[in-house]
């Protein structure tokens, strides 16, 4: 039997689609949390150059990584939504901002935990950092605009043209390390020719997936308010209010 996946592109049907779907992001979440921080810090090695302080990366790296997959997932739906008028696509951005904050809030400050024993300072401003401070401002600021414009419709125009040019920052951070001689050291997570031992793979794709599916859970939850906020004359949020005890 087909489905008709179209049909939850309208915020009415994909409100109790989203409510099904957050238990199978975040109770594996929460498992995978609790066996990667595990790993990374009882049972992987200490490191032969960094010593106990490279522990933080089990925390940074996901973070850093997951600061910058979400905004390009933010400003893919927020060009949907400004291309097509479509308002989940507007929706969905809008949920996925505090998220991507809060993952690049983590990504500065654990760096900067690491930093400190690595350089000697707590913050330099070295090309990736400040790119990815940059990328901070560029979630507060696309938060802000949402907070600062009564008219939802409008405020979906106005903080999809910052998502959309702001999305450039993304490959700036990326490739930082590349174009410029910075301190900040090279990819930690490598495909094939990596020295890392198994067991700190195993801690880092662990909490690299754990964030990913906590990002999901937490933004499909948080969609849902919105869409009872937008949605809240209408007839079926009434509805729902009323069955509800």
């Amino acid at each position: 039997m087909a489905i008709n996946w179209f049909k939850y592109s309208a915020p009415t049907t994909f409100y109790g689609l989203a409510g099904k779907l957050i238990p199978f992001f975040a109770w594996p979440a929460a498992i995978l949390f609790v066996i990667g921080l595990y790993i990374g810090f009882f049972v992987a090695p200490t490191d032969a150059v960094q010593s106990e302080a490279y522990r933080i990366m089990f925390i940074h790296v996901p973070a850093s990584i997951l600061s910058m997959f979400i905004y390009l997932v933010m400003a893919g739906y927020a060009a949907l939504g400004l291309i097509f008028n479509t308002r989940l696509s507007s929706m969905m951005a809008q949920s996925l901002a505090p998220t991507g904050a809060l993952f690049a809030f983590i990504s500065l400050w654990t760096g900067a935990l690491w930093g400190k024993p690595m350089w000697g300072a707590w913050w330099v401003w070295d090309a990736r950092l400040t790119s990815e401070l940059i990328l901070l401002f560029l979630y507060l600021g696309f938060i802000a605009l949402q907070a600062s414009i009564d008219d939802p419709r409008r405020a979906d125009k106005a903080s999809a043209l910052l998502a959309i040019v702001g999305s450039v920052n993304v490959p700036i951070i990326y490739f930082s390390v590349k174009w410029w001689n910075t301190l900040h050291q090279g990819s930690t997570i490598k495909f094939s020719g990596t020295t890392m031992h198994i067991a700190m793979q195993q801690a880092m794709f662990s909490l690299l997936i754990a964030c990913w599916l906590y990002a999901i859970a937490v933004s499909l939850a948080r969609v849902r308010s919105i869409i009872l906020e937008r949605e809240a004359n209408t007839q079926w949020v009434n509805s729902l209010k009323e069955v509800q005890p």
